[in-house]
């Protein structure tokens, strides 16, 4: 029986009486959504004197409630208990806001999204389930690293710079994939491979990911920092709707981490900072289980 992991997701329940049963306020993390069956998986925190906080699926009476869920999407959603049985209803999802950039950097940010998109060359952002582009970088031990190497294998992949001071930006998606190591050391370059692309290049080369990877105790057989141009991790980040621009001595960027499954496909792209550790872990696990 596959094993799922207890969950430390970024929860708001409440819980209030209805005629035959009890009523719960949850939000979570999709990780999988099985329509045929009326029934999605979400990453959900304990519910007091309800559950325990793990992954776990919920039934849905109106299948509708399912359209537009995709794994990585953040919801919300009342859980009915009605003697043993329980369902979901009002599924909604929720965007991720920004709230930690102050409104002047969020305004000239998204300025600069609409100035560049209408006569940018860039490509476009991949769709959940689109194959994803080959691309070539230099990791931590200037060794070539490209993605297709990893064909058949579950990779994750985020964008960070090593100069980055705030430690809810850089820090804590490299913190997450920490995390991921820890749980996953047995699979690790195995079954499943971490890619940390930086996106200041001219600060980051492969001495600086040296000192970085040190940081973070990576196994660089699974976990590679890359670094390349910047055209090239323009042109990589723009794939998976990762923008990021140049605000005097820092980066301005929004956050991204990407899930691609054994089929080279993009399988999720959380935007954000407000999942945990736990949470992306249980979403790779899902992936890991259907490779085997």
């Amino acid at each position: 029986m596959k094993r799922w992991a207890l969950l430390a997701t970024l929860f708001v329940v409440t819980t209030c009486p209805v005629w035959g049963g009890q009523q719960y306020d949850v939000r979570g993390l999709v990780l999988k959504v099985d329509a045929p069956r009326k029934t999605m998986l979400v990453s959900c925190e304990s519910i007091p004197g309800y559950m325990e906080a793990m992954a776990m699926p919920f039934a849905v009476r109106d299948p509708k409630m399912l359209e537009g869920l995709q794994p990585g999407t953040a919801v919300e959603f009342t859980l009915t208990v009605e003697g043993d049985s329980s369902y979901a209803d009002n599924v909604r999802a929720r965007a991720f806001e920004n709230l930690e950039l102050d409104p002047t950097q969020a305004r000239r940010m998204k300025l600069l999204e609409k100035m560049v998109a209408p006569s940018s060359s860039l490509p476009g952002a991949l769709a959940i389930g689109q194959p994803v582009p080959d691309f070539t970088l230099t990791d931590q031990n200037r060794q070539q690293v490209r993605l297709s190497q990893f064909a058949g294998k579950v990779v994750a992949v985020t964008f960070v710079y090593t100069r980055c001071p705030f430690p809810n930006y850089c820090f804590r998606l490299s913190n997450n994939f920490g995390q991921l190591q820890k749980r996953f050391k047995g699979q690790m370059g195995r079954e499943l491979v971490l890619l940390t692309i930086v996106i200041d290049p001219a600060n980051d080369g492969p001495e600086a990911l040296t000192k970085y990877a040190r940081i973070w105790k990576a196994d660089s057989e699974g976990w590679h920092f890359l670094t390349g141009t910047l055209p090239e991790i323009q042109q990589i980040s723009r794939r998976f709707d990762m923008n990021f621009y140049p605000d005097e001595a820092l980066l301005v960027h929004s956050f991204h981490t990407a899930i691609i499954d054994g089929q080279s496909r993009l399988a999720a792209n959380l935007e954000g900072n407000e999942f945990s550790a736990q949470q992306l872990g249980d979403l790779v696990e899902t992936l890991l289980n259907r490779r085997n």
